[in-house]
């Protein structure tokens, strides 16, 4: 089997729509990617044929639908190496990944005075629900400095843990550089001081499946739109010993074991996670998503992936009125960058009329911004249905833009 850009691209029915009157180019990938007709057609199938409620009816439609429904558990434990499908969560997404931590662990594991590790170029979902924590319950946010590049110093690193350092909250692959963490050092140097590391793979686990158990990670946070699957839902992935000894999210159906008017008791994980009626069809459809990905040759996928990457990067380092912001070896498909004198927003406007679509501002990463000095940059962020003409389509629009904008 080898990767076929081409027919990859095919099965999106929207790539093939144009906007302004020209062929649209989709390069916000970073932001949501677009879904394939086997999603499409599975969400349909479902809706029209076997939609219930999961776990408590006893009748077909209630089977049918519990049945897909804990498949596509199955197939998040397959995407991500976990050892049981009781090792995945389905969440609202990526940030309702981090808040159900940051909630649990402020129950009872992390309290006044203790700390919490985070790099500069953390997303504000990995951020906010921290400052959640700093401001209920006293912790301490400890900031890991990165260069211009994205590259975390592992001494530096090291240095930062104290006997009060309680959990290291890091991201797999930023969302504005591209660069990669060394994800697996870090969790055993946190797992060397006692200390609990949750991971950020909203942007790494696009690009195939990801093995959390060789990461070492405790938890592994993953979004679902912007995995070729529907909005809505996303995966937690925590260890089984972990998760069973942490109290509930929220509360209601599901998440029960026993309630009487003077007692409750809990069900078991994951169950005890996903209080009241779930993302049905968004968790089927994401399953969907996750086996279309592994059924793809991952290595000629992410071969084709690096390939723009470096396209993009060379055709705009040529325009000598570009900045590019991140350029660690083997960095992910996303390029921040501006263009001198110009606000990101107005070129990303620009860039629209010429169908090229970009995402402008701060990409929810302001302490990163901060680091780059600047307020907002522009970012081209790829996926394996683009193409090179689309890479090149994206340097004319520059081009025009610079001639519109002076």
């Amino acid at each position: 089997m080898t990767f076929d850009p081409q027919a990859f691209r095919e099965q999106f029915p929207i790539l093939s729509r144009e906007v302004y009157g020209k062929p649209l180019r989709y390069l916000d990938n970073a932001a949501s990617v677009q879904k394939p007709q086997a999603v499409i057609d599975r969400l349909t199938e479902v809706m029209t044929h076997s939609y219930a409620n999961v776990h408590r009816g006893l009748h077909a439609l209630s089977n049918e639908a519990t049945t897909a429904y804990e498949q596509a558990r199955e197939s998040a434990r397959a995407y991500l190496d976990a050892a049981s499908p009781d090792e995945v969560i389905f969440t609202m997404g990526g940030t309702d990944g981090f808040n159900l931590v940051a909630n649990v662990l402020g129950q009872n594991a992390i309290g006044e005075g203790d700390e919490i590790l985070l790099t500069e170029m953390e997303h504000h979902s990995n951020i906010v629900p921290w400052h959640f924590l700093r401001k209920r319950k006293g912790a301490v946010l400890k900031w890991l400095e990165v260069d211009e590049d994205g590259n975390v110093d592992l001494d530096a690193y090291r240095a930062a843990f104290t006997d009060r350092t309680r959990l290291v909250a890091v991201t797999h692959q930023s969302n504005v550089l591209g660069a990669y963490t060394p994800l697996k050092e870090m969790a055993k140097i946190a797992h060397e001081h006692d200390a609990l590391i949750i991971a950020d793979g909203c942007q790494a686990a696009v690009h195939g499946p990801v093995d959390v158990r060789d990461l070492g990670v405790d938890f592994y946070v993953v979004t679902g739109h912007k995995l070729y699957g529907p909005s809505g839902i996303g995966l937690l992935y925590g260890r089984k010993d972990l998760l069973d000894s942490l109290p509930p999210y929220r509360g209601g159906g599901e998440m029960i074991d026993i309630v009487e008017k003077d007692r409750i008791t809990y069900n078991v994980a994951p169950h005890r996670f996903e209080a009241g009626t779930p993302p049905i069809l968004e968790a089927i459809g994401l399953g969907t998503a996750l086996d279309f990905v592994r059924e793809q040759d991952i290595e000629g996928l992410r071969a084709h992936e690096d390939a723009l990457t470096a396209h993009a990067m060379e055709a705009l380092r040529e325009l000598n009125f570009v900045t590019i912001y991140g350029a660690q070896a083997g960095k992910g498909p996303v390029i921040a960058f501006n263009l001198d004198g110009a606000h990101p927003h107005d070129v990303a406007t620009i860039l629209d009329r010429q169908g090229v679509a970009v995402r402008a501002g701060h990409h929810c990463c302001q302490p990163l911004m901060g680091r780059l000095g600047v307020s907002a940059t522009a970012r081209a962020s790829f996926a394996a249905y683009n193409t090179h003409e689309e890479v090149d389509a994206l340097a004319e629009a520059c081009r025009k833009a610079k001639d519109l904008l002076g």
